[in-house]
Parts: C-alpha cells; structure tokens; sequence
C-alpha cells in the first residue's frame, strides 16, 4: 500500500507516533491529528515532517484517505471517528496494521508486563542491534512505548526477515476492539515482567488482568520461549500452561537465570548472571535500582536463548543509556537536580524512588505527582500509594487530573493521601496545578535536592517551569 495516504487520529500516542514514522518510511503519505501534544512524542513527528493537526476536526478527512488508524484513546462522539464511520472510510487499530504491514514473515518477539516494558524493550533493541555490529542477521526492527536514548527514536524498520522486538501493551486496542494490543503480536518469543492490578479504567480485577497475560502466553508456539519474572504468584499462575519452554529469571535459588552479588553505587548497578547454575555473564549497567537489573536481565534471557553472543549482551547492557522520561534528567539547577519519570502506578512509584534513593544517597529527595492514570485517578491503590510515596522526605501532590471524568464514589481523594503521609511522618502538601507546585516549591528547595516529577503526561509544563523559577532564584 506504499504511496497511499493514512490518516492517524490520535497520533501523539507514543505508539501511534511511532507507526506513523513507521509508515512514512515505508513510503506511505501520512497525517495526524491529535490535542494537548507534548514530548517526546510531538518533537519526534515534527523531526519526521508530520504535522499533527489541531484540535481535530472532520475537515482533517477531507478529501478522504485511504485508510484511517484510530488510536485507543479515542471514543465515540470525536469528530473525526463520526466522519469516517459517517462516511465509510477504511478505518483499523494500530496493532491490526501493526501485524499486517510490518510482523508477517518475520520472528516477533515482545515484552509484556505491568511494568518495565519499555525500558526492557529498549535493552531488548540495544543488544540486538550491539550484535549486529559483528552479524548483520541481528540487526533489528523494533516499536518501543518511548523513546530509546541508544537509538534517539521508538522505532526502526529493517526490511527482511530479521527479528522483530515490540512492546506488548496490555491495553485495548481501539472502540471497536477491547482486547489487549499485545493479541495481534503472536509472539515466537515473550518476556513477562510483572503482572499487577492496573487499568482499572477497563479491566474489573485483577483476574481479568491475569486472563488477558494468559491469552498472550496461550499464543506463544510450542517451538517459541516464555521468559518470566519468578519473583510474582501471578507470574507463575499466568504462564502456568504455557505450552512452550518457561525460562524464570530472577533472585531465587531455582530461577533459569539467577541474579546474585548484586551491588549499587550511584548510577551504576553490577550483578552475577547464572544459567542452570553456571556463571553466564558479569554485568554492569550504567542505571540504579534492582528493578533496572530485572529488566536487564530479562532482556539478557531472551536475547541469550535467541542465539544472541553473550559479549553483545554484556557490551550492550554496560553501554545502555536508558529511556525517555525513565529517570531521566531533566535539569540540574542550584545544586538542586530535576529527574522525570512516568511513574503511574503505586509500585513503578516505589521501584523509582527506591532507585533515587541508592543512585543520590544522603540527599533531601522530593516527589511531585500528577495522578494522571487511570489508575492514579481512582481510589483502588490509595493505600499503596501512600506506603510508596513515604519513601521521600518531601511530598507535592497536584489535584486529580480531569477528576470530574472519574465517580466520585471511585477518584482518589488526594487530601487523603496528604493526610496519611503526614500521618507518617512525612511533610506532604496538595496544590491546584503546576504553577503552585512551583510556587510552593521553589522558595524552599535547597542545593543538593533531588526531584522526582511522576507523571504520565505533559504535568501544566512543569518541567520547564520549576528549573526556570530556580534560576531566576539564584
């Protein structure tokens, strides 16, 4: 279909920009629409030369395209999905097209998990694309769920039959789709990182989590690998009846591949990689925290298992520089350091203040949430949230973002939250957006601070605004 116009509604999604870049280098004419752009996402299409076109509006569809992507955000009643159902345009979701255009013919291998998908994804890339160097049969493709440091982009398309290293999404797909992207993949080869209650927007329970994980793992062929977390019961309990090989990777004795002697110093994390009990590898990876060297080593397994030469593997995790907006430095202003992270979930939240707290030991550590998700926005994980935030010395909370779209029987009370957290001990203010976070902040920040910013979206522009107020403090 190369040369033919797609349209893409919703094309600011991390995803759907990717696969509009995907697409414009097939040789496909390619537009967008979308509202509230923000990086890293709109600086990547208007480096590709995609325009994205606000707000959305019927005339984007005018004259029609030939095909029209419809991004999972998006709902009944926006302008652009009424025109083309009104008007019968070829419409499909991204991971269909996904499969149609880019996954036939070749290996598919993907990263699934409550958490660690993207930054394993991208180690995932990164060694494949390390071994490369030396044989060109692992050059990659890949479609990350953010921008990979190593590569400066999401995604990569090599045309032939190499492998293919994708994100697997436990999302739905679109309106008229409310399976988990991660179905259209069919996975030769799966890592599973974690399986936890999350979504709560579309999936009822934790079991209705676990039934989508194992949907995936039913799709796994018998000649294919599953390499799983084996420190989670509902890991195990998800890839129980598996009918391919089952590799665990973690801390326990029994693990395929176990971690030990595992050691921190700042932003460098060094372990002992076992396979069936032999040394397989030593490795140091240029990040902190425990939950960096899982994804590390999962990554590791599954690249190992393909064939991948162990020397790649060590190289690349030991050259790795990590994700945007996964602990990543924003700013170091005063002494005082910026660090932006898509914490949206109570135990991504502790696993990147636990990180914070081995990589800036002794020094005075901040959290400013944004409860964006929707997760975040409800209430199911306000104790969880409060035992993860106390892990810092000071708390800034912004109010619920478009809390009037969640019951108010079901949204976080973030009042709570502050309550509980002075309960603790710990000194936690609420303010109405980010212009009073920064307000309230500033004043009172010191050399030597560090800030973690949690949030899965553009947060009122706060990580411009608070490096500013400081250096016009100075």
């Amino acid at each position: 279909m190369s040369g033919k116009h797609v349209h893409l509604i919703g094309v600011c999604g991390t995803a759907m920009a990717s696969l509009a870049g995907m697409l414009r280098a097939r040789g496909w004419q390619v537009t967008g629409s979308d509202t509230a752009a923000y990086p890293p996402m709109c600086d990547q299409l208007q480096t590709m030369g995609i325009e994205i076109q606000e707000p959305f509006l019927a005339e984007h569809l005018v004259p029609s395209p030939d095909l029209v992507v419809v991004g999972n955000a998006i709902s009944r009643g926006n302008v652009e999905l009424e025109h083309v159902l009104n008007e019968h345009i070829p419409m499909t979701s991204m991971s269909a097209l996904i499969h149609d255009e880019f996954l036939r013919g070749r290996e598919s291998l993907v990263v699934c998990g409550t958490h660690g998908k993207t930054t394993t994804t991208s180690m995932l890339a990164w060694i494949y694309e390390t071994a490369s160097k030396t044989d060109a049969k692992w050059k990659p493709s890949f479609l990350i769920g953010g921008v990979a440091e190593n590569f400066g982009t999401s995604f990569h398309v090599q045309e032939g039959s190499r492998p293919f290293i994708l994100e697997g999404d436990e999302y739905d797909t679109a309106f008229f789709d409310k399976g988990p992207k991660f179905l259209h993949y069919f996975p030769d080869a799966a890592i599973l990182t974690h399986v936890e209650f999350d979504h709560a927007d579309i999936y009822t329970d934790l079991a209705a989590v676990k039934t989508a994980f194992k949907r995936m793992v039913n799709l796994i062929p018998q000649r294919g690998r599953l390499v799983a977390f084996d420190g989670s019961e509902n890991v195990t309990e998800c890839s129980a009846k598996a009918f391919c090989k089952v590799e665990r990777y973690g801390f326990g004795e029994s693990s395929h591949w176990r971690m030990t002697k595992l050691t921190q110093q700042g932003n460098s994390t060094s372990w002992v990689l076992s396979l069936e009990g032999k040394e397989f590898a030593q490795i140091t990876l240029p990040m902190a925290g425990e939950h960096n060297a899982l994804n590390a080593t999962a990554a590791a397994a599954l690249a190992a298992g393909q064939g991948v030469p162990v020397q790649a593997i060590v190289e690349a995790l030991a050259t790795f520089k990590s994700v945007k907006r996964r602990l990543e430095i924003r700013a170091e202003v005063a002494g005082v350091t910026v660090i932006d992270d898509f914490a949206h979930h109570p135990t991504a939240i502790r696993e990147t203040l636990r990180a914070l707290r081995a990589a800036y030991a002794g020094r005075r550590l901040w959290a400013v949430l944004e409860p964006r998700s929707n997760t975040l926005r409800r209430n199911v994980f306000e104790h969880e949230l409060v035992e993860s935030l106390s892990l810092a010395d000071e708390v800034v909370l912004a109010q619920v973002f478009k809390s009037e779209a969640i019951p108010m029987n079901e949204r976080l009370v973030p009042e709570q939250v502050v309550n509980a957290l002075s309960a603790k001990g710990v000194h936690a203010v609420l303010c109405a957006d980010a212009d009073a976070i920064v307000a309230e902040m500033s004043p009172r920040m010191q050399s030597g601070d560090v800030v973690a910013i949690l949030s899965n979206g553009g947060f009122g522009g706060i990580y411009e605004k608070l490096p500013q107020a400081l250096k016009e403090r100075q």
